[in-house]
């Protein structure tokens, strides 16, 4: 059988084809003209000797036979981009580009307190950063696009390498003048009964939010899902209900003076968050060194890890 030369350029059409199901916009976004980019995947199916794509006048569909290709086409090109930056990283650490993907209710309250420090220790690195919610990060991670993730455990992605950095509490928001505001902790079970308004779905602290709404009783605020920390804030502020932050975000959150804070009676509800990358990544080395930059730099309100 003669061998198939396959291009890391179709391949990256390939991709661009199946996020966007329309020839035009995956032309467009591999800075290429339509025809070529449609003889490109002709010629890809050619050699492969299947369709990859269902052409229709109106949309494009992948083929089962293209989504498996797709799939390993996201692998083949995440390796390759690792391979890419492991030789520009070569024998200095913490240098070149690293991709950091962040969930919404951890990365505006931990990265100010730890970028300039690590910038300071390691003026090379170039750190791009992606907010987003845990799954399409760890799609992102699987596809290559992302080095490396920092989750609230527990991490359920085979293939993947987890490090658990760190332990941070959770607190109760309520409104001034609430039954508990003054109380020094506040247990699970005096929560019983009490509105406890959630994120959205997709939101990994919703669902520890549901854990804790399951052990104390309380009930999930119904009719209502905030998109953000800050508008569960706001509407516990309005005397809505009750809401759980954590512990890094409460007092940057809380600070209107609407709002009250009281931590939870020992042994107090908590997320663990890890940094999570692909096993066999080139970076682990690097990945571990921001691992020790993020434990050394805590905020106040978080347990280290390491």
């Amino acid at each position: 059988m003669n061998p198939v030369n396959i291009t890391l350029r179709q391949l990256r059409y390939l991709v661009a084809l199946a996020d966007t199901l329309h020839f035009g916009r995956a032309a467009t976004a591999c800075h290429i003209s339509q025809p070529s980019l449609s003889a490109q995947i002709q010629q890809l199916e050619d050699m492969l000797g299947t369709p990859l794509v269902e052409r229709t006048k109106h949309r494009v569909l992948l083929t089962p036979a293209g989504e498996d290709a797709v799939e390993r086409a996201r692998v083949i090109l995440g390796q390759v981009d690792d391979l890419s930056q492991a030789m520009r990283a070569s024998g200095r650490p913490l240098s070149g580009a690293l991709r950091l993907g962040v969930i919404p209710t951890s990365g505006p309250y931990l990265l100010p307190r730890v970028l300039p420090p690590l910038r300071e220790a390691y003026p090379d690195l170039k750190l791009y950063l992606r907010e987003d919610l845990t799954e399409r990060l760890l799609d992102r991670l699987r596809a290559g696009e992302l080095d490396m993730a920092l989750l609230a455990l527990p991490v359920l992605e085979p293939g993947v390498e987890v490090l658990p950095l760190y332990e941070e509490p959770f607190l109760v928001a309520l409104p001034r003048g609430h039954r508990l505001d003054n109380a020094d902790a506040v247990t699970e079970g005096e929560l019983q009964d009490e509105s406890l308004l959630l994120l959205e779905d997709g939101h990994c602290f919703r669902d520890q939010a549901l854990d804790v709404c399951a052990l104390s009783g309380a009930q999930a605020g119904a009719g209502f899902a905030a998109t953000s920390l800050p508008t569960l804030v706001e509407m516990v502020a309005g005397g809505l209900g009750l809401t759980l932050l954590p512990a890094l975000a409460a007092p940057l959150l809380a600070g209107n003076g609407q709002v009250s804070l009281r931590p939870f009676a020992s042994p107090a509800p908590h997320r663990t968050m890890a940094l999570v990358w692909r096993k066999g990544s080139p970076r682990a080395t690097d990945i571990r060194r921001l691992a020790d930059v993020i434990a050394r730099h805590l905020p106040e309100g978080a347990e280290a890890l390491r």
